[in-house]
């Protein structure tokens, strides 16, 4: 009997199972295939979805099938829903919100060694996949889609397997971007002829490409979703991030990548990229899939910050970039030699042939699925992982720590030198006192204080740090630390925290290492940026502290934005100042002018403004949100310019250029009213009727050579065929370029009007015939003057430091030093001018007082800077010409020189000229 018991309950157990089963296939059945939904198979030649198609697929698989949760994690900047899909087994979904507290707890890693043991037994592994953020690269979006139909539908035990072990976040980067570049390709109704080409504007409202940087601003709403789902919420150990292309003659990038690599981050990053690159390679070359190219054998290294791949590394995930190549129109891999040579970077070349773009999909695939796989079979050790180096970091800003550095290490080399001794027979004692002295510490923490000039742009930058995840306290009460009293509401940044690689990425300078070709050769440029620290970017305000420290402070939520607080305004006879240091200020005022209010600015207050005559409560609501206080101004404060709501028309050209669409966040964030024109409005038309000011953000000139060191000159891009245009968009063709360009312009500013032109655009004034030259000039055999060549100078885009003219009404409120972001809005080496001396008409508004002005990234040969003007403003017929060699709005990172941009706009509010 009980042997009939046993059996019975084992045939029992067995039809459950296979009950089970049967429920399962049928809910996997449910979901449609792409082929059904979409009417084509995901990697068809000439055949794109777009989001709108994209959203409901996704919406229709989450309630068809019990391997997936819909989340929405917020609108994108035109309004859509932007979407991830979350992949589980149907168990592991049931404990959802179990398992992210896991992964969340052991990010964070202030549990004990135990504990973390424990949790890390019991979690599961999550990895990150996204698609679509840069949306000309096709690939990526039809990848995302794909996995999810395959992993909806496949039954296999690998697959099954990886639904038990891990929890996979599939994130839609850029739904406005698919569907611009997705109808677009498709609006061509004869498959053949489809052809990827640029659409009229930028696939992500204000950036374009440059969405993929900015990840640790986080200007752009898209941005703040992604940033809150994976510094806030997850916390995945493996991040996977699509993109397109790879290098001619090779079919996709993957790690490992080249060097450098940041020295803030956990030595365990580069290590577990090397261990994710063979995984891939390995399936690759199992699948019979060549051409996967990894380390020196593309430009990708893991130095920078701020790309949607970059960041976790400064959170102590595990960051995956691929660069695959493909097109839905069929494209070919070229025949390259040197490409057929298996190395280390390229173990398996590819053939030359005709690619299809589900190749590409294919590839993409089996990427997936290799660091799925992975995930899956090391899923406890993931999580170990990512909790040990979070350890790593709170026990380093716990104690005192020393960051060795390139200029560090080299300073060291020459003071060892100078005994005649060769570094490496130095003792321990004799290296200590080279690298490890008390002022050289790493910091224990940061202090924002509260009463600084600009305390709302000090917000800001905090609130970056928030949607970064960084660990964040606020003052209760006033304190004092390190012999100094800060007031209450200052803000707190410990250093012994997990995220502490990004909290030194953020407040320190990064020291780019000197990366040459070979000893005496060109400069190897980094992948972006060399230098960003943020906090300088901003112009705020910080105490660095090496001692530990406490006191009355309260910890922000994670990811909780700050909003400035109100201040109340006081009752006042005779007006109301608003502090020209403030950015915010602007804010108000825009606010003001729009409500019909007068405001006026004083020189002798340093560009306050004045409110001579407001009611309270409409003052308030302009100040609202802003942050700025109203002061009641005393019985001096009187007379002073009348500031007007200037008529502000912005360059932009067919396509989109980033430059210029950044600039347009910086407008729209600030308040002002503008009208983007494009090169045949400015060529033909009557600007000067219309428009009091013209801003030609870098790129709408080219460069001229007079003004670049060697090869640097600028181009200017070739606007497509108008025959291939839709007519509504043939008006945004065309460039500005050449005599009749610069006709125009000089007509628009003998006329009365005001040009602001930023990094390579700055070659106006040379076009005009301003009596100016490049400062970045060197003798040559001849004795006659020669560019600068990039093994003497080379500055990839770098934080640089300038003195300021404070007798210029334009600099109002900045301070007697600038940090500037030194970059002609394309990451290298902008202009630099020397003036004519002794012209009242042409007049600097900020030099290079030093020779040594690198405050973050690399500088070679900074010392040729010494001297140079690096913005003018030059009175030209009834006109003005204000002319800045870098680009003053980059990213919308740079609020510390906003101001420059804002002055200059709201001292061209002049009537036309009759």
């Amino acid at each position: 009997m009980l042997r009939e018991s046993g059996q019975g309950r084992r045939r029992a157990a067995l039809a459950l199972a296979l009950a089970l089963a049967a429920f399962a296939a049928v809910a996997q059945a449910a979901a449609p295939s792409p082929k059904e939904h979409f009417g084509f198979t995901i990697g068809d030649d000439y055949m794109l979805a777009n989001y709108t198609q994209t959203e409901a697929y996704f919406r229709k698989v989450a309630a068809e099938s019990d391997r997936f949760r819909l989340v929405e994690l917020g609108k994108t900047s035109e309004g859509r829903p932007q979407l991830m899909l979350i992949a589980s087994s149907p168990a592991n979904l049931a404990r959802l919100d179990e398992y992210r507290g896991i992964s969340e707890r052991l990010a964070r890693a202030r549990d004990d060694e135990a504990v973390a043991r424990r949790l890390a037994e019991q979690g599961k592994a999550v990895v990150w996949i996204d698609g679509g953020l840069h949306a000309n690269e096709t690939v990526g979006a039809h990848q995302l889609i794909e996995t999810v139909w395959q992993l909806a539908s496949r039954d296999d035990a690998e697959t099954r397997r990886i639904l038990d072990d891990t929890i996979v976040l599939l994130v839609h980067a850029n739904p406005d971007g698919q569907e611009l570049y997705s109808d677009w390709y498709m609006r061509e109704p004869v498959p053949a002829k489809r052809v990827l080409d640029k659409p009229p504007r930028l696939y992500q409202k204000y950036a374009g490409h440059d969405n993929n940087r900015d990840f640790y601003m986080a200007a752009l709403q898209e941005t703040r979703n992604l940033n809150l789902a994976m510094y806030t919420r997850w916390y995945p150990q493996i991040v996977y991030n699509h993109h397109q292309t790879s290098p001619k003659g090779t079919v996709i990038v993957i790690p490992p990548y080249r060097d450098p690599y940041n020295y803030n981050i956990d030595a365990m990053i580069p290590v577990g990229l090397e261990s994710l690159g063979s995984t891939m390679n390995l399936r690759f070359l199992q699948e019979n899939k060549p051409g996967a190219v990894s380390k020196g054998g593309s430009v990708y290294s893991t130095w920078w910050n701020g790309g949607l791949r970059t960041m976790p590394y400064f959170h102590n995930m595990l960051g995956v970039l691929t660069e695959i190549t493909g097109n839905p129109t069929p494209m070919q891999i070229p025949f390259l030699p040197d490409r057929q040579l298996p190395d280390s970077n390229l173990p398996a070349p590819v053939p030359a042939q005709t690619w299809h773009f589900r190749q590409s999909i294919d590839y993409s695939l089996t990427a997936n699925w290799a660091l799925l796989d992975y995930a899956s079979r090391n899923r406890e050790q993931l999580l170990w992982n990512i909790y040990r180096m979070g350890r790593n970091s709170i026990e380093r800003g716990s104690r005192d720590t020393w960051t060795a550095s390139p200029s560090v290490l080299a300073k060291a080399r020459a003071e060892a030198g100078k005994d005649g001794k060769p570094a490496a027979e130095l003792d321990a004692g004799q290296v200590d006192a080279l690298l490890r002295r008390p002022e050289q510490r790493d910091p224990r923490g940061y202090i924002i204080p509260a009463d600084q000039a600009d305390f709302p742009t000090a917000t800001a930058f905090v609130n970056a740090l928030q949607l970064a995840g960084v660990e964040v306290e606020r003052a209760t009460r006033p304190f004092a630390v390190a012999g100094r009293r800060y007031p209450v509401g200052s803000f707190v940044v410990k250093a012994d925290q997990a995220f502490r690689p990004h909290v030194l990425d953020m407040f320190e300078p990064q020291d780019h290492p000197h990366d040459f070709e070979y000893a005496g050769g060109p400069p190897i440029a980094p992948y972006d940026s060399a230098g960003w620290t943020l906090a300088f970017q901003m112009g705020v305000a910080f105490d660095r502290v090496l001692e530990g420290f406490d006191g009355p402070f309260e910890a922000l939520p994670a990811g909780q934005l700050q909003v400035p607080v109100d201040a109340p305004v006081p009752a006042s006879a005779t007006g109301y100042l608003l502090d020209a240091r403030a950015n915010n200020s602007v804010i108000a005022v825009n606010r003001l002018l729009k409500a019909g209010v007068e405001v006026r600015r004083l020189q002798d207050r340093d560009g306050a403004f004045f409110v001579p005559a407001a009611p309270s409560g409409t003052l308030a609501a302009a100040l609202r949100g802003t942050g700025v206080a109203a002061v009641a101004a005393d019985r001096r404060a009187s007379g002073g310019e009348p500031v007007k709501a200037p008529r502000i028309a912005l360059w932009d050209h067919y396509g989109g250029s980033m430059v210029s669409g950044w600039t347009r966040l910086v407008l729209d964030s600030f308040g002002f009213d503008y009208e983007v024109v494009y090169p045949r409005q400015i060529l033909d038309g009557d600007l000067r009727s219309r428009f009091d000011v013209l801003i030609l953000p870098s790129g709408a000139l080219p460069l001229p050579k007079a003004l670049a060191i060697e090869g640097k000159a600028g181009r200017t891009p070739a606007s497509p065929d108008p025959a291939t245009i839709p007519a509504e968009f043939r008006p945004m063709l065309g460039e500005l370029e050449g005599e009749a360009a610069v006709a125009a312009l000089r007509r628009f500013l003998q006329a009365g009007g005001h040009v602001v032109a930023t990094g390579s655009s700055s070659g106006l004034a040379v076009q005009l015939g301003l009596p100016l030259r490049s400062h970045l000039l060197a003798k040559g055999g001849d004795d006659q003057p020669r560019a600068l060549s990039q093994r003497e100078y080379y500055i990839p885009g770098s934080v640089l430091q300038v003195a300021v003219d404070k007798s210029r009404p334009l600099n109002w409120g900045l301070p007697q030093r600038l940090d500037v972001y030194f970059s002609d809005g394309r990451w290298d080496n902008a202009p630099v001018f020397d003036l004519p001396a002794g012209r009242a008409d042409i007049r600097p508004l900020l030099r290079f007082d030093s020779a040594t002005p690198l405050r973050s990234g690399w500088a070679w040969g900074q010392e040729h800077l010494q001297g140079g003007v690096l913005a003018a403003e030059a009175d030209v017929g009834a006109g003005r010409l204000t002319f800045f060699g870098t680009d003053i709005t980059f990213r919308s990172q740079t609020h510390g020189s906003f101001k420059l941009l804002f002055n200059s706009l709201l001292q061209a509010g002049a009537p036309a000229a009759e």
